[in-house]
C-alpha cells in the first residue's frame, strides 16, 4: 500500500507556495474581498498548541474563501514589546530587542511549518521603529482632537525596585519580584479618552450580530451603563457633598455616608485629622485593581461629621471613609443601605450601623422581614419608607427622584461604569509617548518631523526604576516651542495600544502615513476575526475605540473593527502529578488503566484535563507532533475532534487516527485506476455511480455550507462520509469516481493543504490546489432520501453519521458506533446505552 510522505510532501508544497507568492494579497482589488486575521502572538519563543488550533481555523477559512474567488488578505505579525522581554534583559542581560527578534525568527519557523497560506510580505512587530513611528503619528493626532490628555492617577509602587507595577504583577499585595509590600501612588499618567464613546460602544454592539453572544454581554457590562441619581447631602459642618446611587429607592433604608479615600473631602479633612492621614495610608496598600480592593477587608473612618436625610433634616447620618469606595465612579461618594448591598451589609455589621430592610418579598411580612448575614437583592415592595411604603422599586425609584429634583438637590442622570484608558507605563519596552516636558512651556508635543522617538539601544535594566529615566543621553532635549532645555517624557505607552490598531496597518505596512486610506477603505472591517475569549473585554473594546479615534481623525471611515469575531476554545491535556510535582507527558507511560514514570514502577497521579500550561508541564511541543505526524495531521485533528467554540482534549491516538486518514486518502487517489483525464464529462448511468455522484455532491454542499459557518468538525464529518462513499462506490464509472476524488481533495485543501496538493498532482492537475476553485454542487443530486444525524458521547457531539431516512434504529446504532470518534471516546469499551431519536440525534452513553 501506498503511504503519503508527509515530512518531503509539506517540505515541497511550502516552497512551491512561496516561490509562486500565491498568498500576497493587493492592496486593493475588484474582487470581493474577505480579510482573516487571528489575534497576533506574543513572541515568547515557541508556539504551542493554542497557537496551532487558532491558526489553523484562520487559515482554512483564508483558503476557502480564496478558492471561492474573494480577493483574500490574511497576514501575520507579532505583539512584541512587553515585560518578558525586559525581564530577559534584567535577569539574563540579553537586549530585549535581540532576545524579541530572536524569538520571533524562531515562532516563525514554527508557523511556517504549519503550511499557513499567510502573506508574509506584510509582517511587522509592533516593536519595528516603523511601526511605532505611525503609532506615535496617531498618538499626537489623538492629543490634538482631544482624545488624549494627562492627569493623576494612582498606581502600584514598589519601593525596593522603585518602580510601577501593573495589578497581575502585586500578589497578596507585594511585589511579584522585591516582594515588597506595594503602595498606592499618584503619578501623573497619559490617559485615552475613551469614555467620550461609552454610549456609543454600548450601543453598536447590538449591531455587531456575527460576535458571540457571550462577547457582547461582556463588553455591555464592562462599559456598565447605569440610571441612577445624583443629588446632595447637607453636612454638619455646612458643605454640600453629591453622592450618586442607582438605588435611590432604598434612601430611607440609609445608615451611612461614606467618602472614598481619594475624594477631595477626605483630604481635606486629612490636612487636621492625623488619623485619617494614618488611614488613607493604610488603604493604600490595597493595589489599584478594582477587583483587588472588592476583596479586600472592609474597612472605614468616622471623620466625625454627620449628613442630614434629604428627607428628614433631624435624622443625621454618620460621614465614614471606607477603602471600598471608588472615587472613579460616579462621585466618589455614596450612602450604604446595609439591608440591599453586601458589601454595605458587611461595612455596617463590621462598624455596629443599623440594618433596616425597605424593600421586602411580596409574601413577606414587613413587620417582621430581617435580613441576617445576606443582604436581600430581590424584588418586592418598599417597607419602612413613609411616603414610599407598597410602592414597587421602580415606581419608588422614580418617586425619590421627582421630590429631590423638585427640591433642586436632585438629578437623574447616566453612568457608566467605564473608565477612561490609563495607557502609561512606566517600562522602557515599549513604544516612547511622543511628548516633552518644558518648563516654561508646559507640555509640547514632538514634532512630526523629529519621529520617530526611538528607544536607545544601551538601556539598561540592571538599574532600579524605569531604564529610560536612567539613560544618560534620551530624557536630554529641547523643547520646540522655546528652544530651551527639556526633558523626554519616559513613560511608554501600554502594550494595549499596539495591538489596538495592528489590523488596519496590515492594509499597507508599508505607508509612510499611520494608514493608506485607499487600503483601508477596501479592506476594512476584518471580516472574520479569530482569538481566545480571554480578550473579550479589553482588547476588543480598546481597538473599537481606536477605530472611532482614528475616524474622527480621518485615517479611517468606519467605527467597528471586526465585522465577525469567533472565540474558540482552549486546547486541553490531562496533568501528571509525580513525587516532585508535575510531569510532562512524555515522562510517563501508560499501562493499561494506570501511568507510571517511564521506565520505573513508579506510580503517576492522572489529573483531569485542563488548559495545557507550562506551569501544569501538561504541554505538548507542536513540532515534536508535527516531526512524528505532519503537520496536515495535527492540523486535522484541531478541525475534526470538538466544535471549534469548546475546548479540545489532546489525545495522540485521536492524532494517530487522523493520520491514519491522512493516509486514506493518499491510497484512494493513489491506487484508483482506470481513471479519465481531468476535464472529461461525467456520466452516471448506473446505480452505484449514480450513488456516488450524490454522495459527491452532497458533501460539497454540506462541507460548502459548514465552512462559511465555521463549523469545522462538521466539515469533518461529511468528509469521512465523502470517503467511505468512494470506497463503497470502487465499481462506479471511472469518470463518476474522478469527479469525487477531486471534490474530496478540493474540500480536504483548506484543512490539509499539503495533502490535497500532492493527490491534486497524482490526479493529473498541472495548476495548484491552492490556485484552483472551489467544486460546486448540482442542486438536484443534494435532493436526498437520507438524513444526516448528529452523534454524541455522554452529551459531546463526536460526529454525524448520514443514513436513509427509512433506516432502522438498528442500523443506525451500527453507523454511529463505527465512527472513529465515537470509537476513541469509548475507548474500546461496549457503550452503556444507545439512545436513537429517528432522523435527529443519537446519544451514546459511555
Amino acid at each position: 500500500m501506498a503511504r503519503y510522505n508527509a515530512k518531503e510532501s509539506e517540505r515541497h508544497w511550502q516552497a512551491e507556495w512561496d516561490r509562486r507568492a500565491l498568498f500576497a494579497a493587493p492592496d486593493h482589488s475588484d474582487k470581493p474581498k474577505c480579510y482573516v486575521l487571528e489575534m497576533f502572538p506574543y513572541p515568547s519563543g515557541r508556539i504551542h498548541m493554542g497557537h496551532v488550533r487558532n491558526y489553523t481555523m484562520g487559515d482554512c477559512i483564508a483558503r476557502f474563501r480564496r478558492a471561492q474567488g474573494f480577493a483574500v488578505l490574511h497576514p501575520m505579525g507579532w505583539d512584541a514589546f512587553g515585560l518578558p522581554a525586559e525581564n530577559a534583559a534584567r535577569d539574563g542581560g540579553v537586549n530585549p530587542r535581540d532576545w524579541t527578534y530572536a524569538n520571533i525568527d524562531a515562532m516563525r519557523s514554527e508557523l511556517k511549518a504549519l503550511g499557513l497560506a499567510i502573506d508574509w510580505s506584510r509582517e511587522f512587530a509592533t516593536c519595528d521603529p516603523a511601526y511605532y513611528a505611525q503609532q506615535q503619528k496617531l498618538f499626537l493626532a489623538f492629543y490634538k482632537a482631544g482624545l488624549v490628555y494627562r492627569s493623576e492617577a494612582d498606581v502600584n509602587w514598589d519601593p525596593v525596585d522603585m518602580t510601577v507595577l501593573a495589578n497581575e504583577q502585586v500578589i497578596d499585595g507585594r511585589g511579584w519580584r522585591s516582594g515588597a509590600v506595594v503602595e498606592r501612588r499618584k503619578l501623573s499618567q497619559w490617559f485615552f479618552r475613551i469614555t467620550a464613546y461609552s454610549e456609543e460602544l454600548l450601543s453598536a454592539l447590538d449591531g455587531l450580530e456575527r460576535w458571540p453572544e457571550k462577547v457582547r454581554l461582556m463588553q455591555k457590562n464592562w462599559i456598565g451603563r447605569s440610571e441612577g441619581l445624583r443629588f446632595q447631602f447637607t453636612l454638619s459642618d455646612g458643605q454640600k457633598l453629591d453622592v450618586f446611587t442607582t438605588r435611590p429607592d432604598t434612601l430611607f433604608g440609609a445608615s451611612f455616608v461614606a467618602l472614598s479615600p481619594d475624594h477631595p473631602l477626605t483630604e481635606q479633612l486629612a490636612k487636621t485629622n492625623p488619623k485619617l492621614v494614618d488611614f488613607i495610608a493604610e488603604c493604600r496598600k490595597t493595589g489599584t485593581a478594582e477587583a483587588e480592593i472588592e476583596k479586600a477587608e472592609k474597612l472605614g473612618f468616622d471623620t466625625g461629621l454627620t449628613a442630614d436625610h434629604p428627607f428628614d433634616p433631624d435624622w443625621k447620618l454618620p460621614v465614614m471613609v471606607a477603602n471600598f469606595v471608588l472615587m472613579g465612579y460616579g462621585t466618589g461618594a455614596i450612602f450604604g443601605c446595609p439591608a440591599h448591598d453586601q458589601r454595605d451589609l458587611d461595612f455596617a455589621r463590621k462598624y455596629g450601623l443599623t440594618v433596616t430592610p425597605v424593600v421586602v418579598p411580596d409574601d413577606a411580612d414587613a413587620k417582621t422581614f430581617t435580613v441576617g448575614k445576606e443582604a436581600y437583592t430581590g424584588p418586592g415592595k418598599l417597607a419602612n419608607s413613609r411616603f414610599l411604603d407598597g410602592m414597587t422599586v421602580e415606581v419608588a425609584k422614580a418617586e425619590v427622584a421627582k421630590r429631590l429634583e423638585a427640591a433642586g438637590i436632585g438629578q437623574r442622570t447616566v453612568n457608566y461604569r467605564l473608565r477612561d484608558w490609563l495607557a502609561s507605563r512606566q517600562r522602557a519596552w515599549g513604544c516612547p509617548i511622543p511628548m516633552i516636558h518644558c518648563a516654561k512651556c508646559g507640555v509640547v508635543p514632538v514634532p512630526e518631523a523629529d519621529l520617530p522617538v526611538k528607544l536607545p539601544d544601551d538601556l539598561n535594566f540592571q538599574a532600579h526604576g524605569n531604564p529610560l529615566d536612567a539613560h544618560p543621553t534620551f530624557t536630554r532635549v529641547k523643547c520646540p516651542t522655546c528652544g530651551g532645555d527639556a526633558k523626554r517624557e519616559t513613560d511608554t505607552l501600554d502594550t494595549f495600544v499596539d495591538s489596538s490598531w495592528y489590523f488596519a496597518r496590515f492594509t499597507d505596512p508599508k505607508a509612510q502615513e499611520p494608514l493608506n486610506r485607499k487600503a483601508v477603505d477596501y479592506w476594512l472591517p476584518v471580516d472574520q476575526y479569530i482569538g481566545g475569549i480571554e480578550h473579550a473585554i479589553l482588547h476588543l473594546l480598546y481597538s473599537r475605540f481606536f477605530t472611532r479615534a482614528m475616524h474622527e481623525t480621518n485615517f479611517v471611515g468606519l467605527d467597528e473593527p471586526f465585522a465577525g469575531l469567533f472565540t474558540q476554545g482552549m486546547v486541553t491535556h490531562e496533568t501528571y502529578t509525580g513525587p516532585d510535582g508535575y510531569l510532562l507527558p512524555e515522562q510517563i507511560e501508560k499501562r493499561g488503566d494506570k501511568a507510571f514514570l517511564t521506565g520505573t514502577d513508579t506510580e503517576i497521579t492522572v489529573g483531569p484535563s485542563e488548559k495545557m500550561s507550562k506551569s501544569k508541564k501538561n504541554v505538548v511541543p507542536p513540532m515534536r507532533m508535527i516531526e512524528s505526524y505532519g503537520a496536515d495531521a495535527i492540523r486535522w485533528f484541531m478541525l475534526s475532534d470538538s466544535p471549534p467554540e469548546r475546548d479540545v482534549d489532546w489525545s495522540e491516538s485521536g492524532v494517530e487516527g487522523c493520520w491514519r486518514f491522512v493516509n486514506r486518502v493518499y491510497r484512494l487517489v493513489d491506487e484508483a485506476e482506470g481513471l479519465p483525464a481531468p476535464g472529461t464529462a461525467i456520466t452516471a448511468t448506473d446505480d452505484v455511480s449514480k450513488s456516488l455522484r450524490q454522495a459527491t455532491h452532497r458533501a460539497i454542499a454540506a462541507v460548502t455550507d459548514h465552512l462559511s459557518g465555521l463549523r469545522f468538525n462538521s466539515a469533518v464529518a461529511q468528509l469521512y462520509t465523502l470517503a467511505n462513499a468512494i470506497s463503497d462506490g470502487a465499481k462506479a464509472e471511472a469518470s463518476a469516481r474522478r469527479e469525487a476524488l477531486e471534490a474530496l481533495v478540493l474540500l480536504c485543501a483548506p484543512m490539509m493543504p499539503h495533502l490535497a496538493e500532492s493527490c491534486w498532482q497524482a490526479l493529473g492537475h498541472s495548476k495548484l490546489v491552492a490556485q484552483s476553485e472551489w467544486p460546486r454542487f448540482d442542486p438536484t443530486l443534494v435532493v436526498s432520501d437520507s438524513v444526516t444525524m448528529a452523534v454524541q458521547v455522554n452529551g459531546k457531539r463526536r460526529g454525524e453519521v448520514t443514513v436513509p431516512k427509512t433506516a432502522d434504529n438498528a442500523s443506525v446504532e451500527k453507523e454511529a458506533l463505527a465512527l472513529e470518534a465515537v470509537v476513541r471516546a469509548l475507548e474500546g469499551k461496549a457503550p452503556k446505552k444507545v439512545i436513537v431519536v429517528p432522523q435527529r440525534i443519537v446519544n451514546i452513553v459511555a
